[in-house]
């Protein structure tokens, strides 16, 4: 007979998955079925075979769900995510359009976005960096100014903000994500490393999503590589417009109940863009997503 059990996805490789139990202890899991795909920080419902194997034989109910983007489609990555930490840093510059997808994809998805401004102590480029960063300001996104080379900064800034959550890292290339990687989990190679022997999966897994825990915070933090592929095609126009919360007083003085805010008449979100009460590069970020899912549908 076998047994029933349940556990949480810590880390994935291809159609394999390295899956924690309740006692802690990793396993190797294989779905049951094309449809029980999984991504880190599910969690599922199994049936153990034999002492390190088990097949996934269902989900469990996500609060959410965060894909990445290859070339024009999507794969999810991330599931049941409280908040998305952004890294940027002082040099080199950092995109504002990848930021603003990120930002737009966490608020479609009902997760708090921090962004996090590393490199601080370049202060000849600090100027610049928080002029990037105040249109994101405005809208009430916590920013928190940290060095990732300083340890004890690290711990004293950002940790709080882990506390009791399960929170994802992401952050472009050159931004010292991994630093603050290793400052936060100073054992994360380590784990990795346990992580890869769960799967059988090898080096090739360095490059994967995967979930730490954070004893000194009391909660969990989510590695993920490849921000240059956030993914936003699974959204539809309402998702979309979610992730731009500055719409969301203005649109209901639009004439039109299905208003798309690009060009109607009476459109309370343009009106309020002629007037600068909306930056003009978060509407035109906007404009592009919407251009980009269009193309996508009539793509497939």
């Amino acid at each position: 007979m076998t047994d029933q059990s349940h556990g949480r996805v810590i880390a994935a490789h291809g159609r394999h998955y390295s899956v924690e139990l309740p006692d802690g202890k990793l396993i190797k899991c294989y779905p049951r079925g094309k449809r029980n795909e999984a991504a880190v920080g599910d969690y599922v419902n199994l049936t153990m075979q034999g002492a390190d194997e088990a097949a996934l034989e269902s989900i469990q109910e996500r609060k959410n769900l965060l894909y990445r983007s290859d070339e024009s489609r999507s794969k999810q990555f991330a599931a049941n995510v409280d908040q998305l930490l952004i890294v940027v840093a002082v040099r080199p510059t950092f995109s504002d359009d990848l930021l603003g997808r990120a930002l737009a994809g966490a608020w479609s998805a009902g997760i708090t976005p921090i962004i996090l401004l590393n490199k601080v102590d370049l202060l000849d480029g600090m100027p610049l960096a928080l002029e990037k960063l105040q249109p994101f300001t405005q809208l009430g996104v916590q920013i928190v100014e940290v060095c990732a080379h300083q340890a004890a900064s690290v711990d004293e800034k950002i940790l709080p903000l882990l506390k009791g959550k399960t929170s994802i890292l992401i952050g472009q290339s050159a931004m010292g994500k991994s630093t603050l990687l290793n400052s936060l989990v100073p054992d994360a190679l380590a784990a990795t490393q346990a992580h890869s022997v769960a799967l059988d999966a090898g080096k090739h897994t360095t490059t994967s999503t995967r979930l730490y825990h954070l004893p000194a915070a009391g909660g969990d933090l989510i590695d993920s590589p490849g921000f240059q592929a956030f993914g936003l095609l699974h959204l539809d126009r309402e998702d979309i417009e979610r992730g731009f919360p500055e719409f969301a007083t203005h649109r209901q003085t639009c004439r039109f109940y299905n208003c798309t805010h690009q060009h109607e008449p009476g459109c309370g979100v343009l009106t309020a863009l002629a007037k600068g009460e909306i930056h003009a590069t978060r509407h035109a970020l906007y404009v592009r997503l919407l251009d980009a899912k269009s193309a996508s549908d009539h793509r497939y």
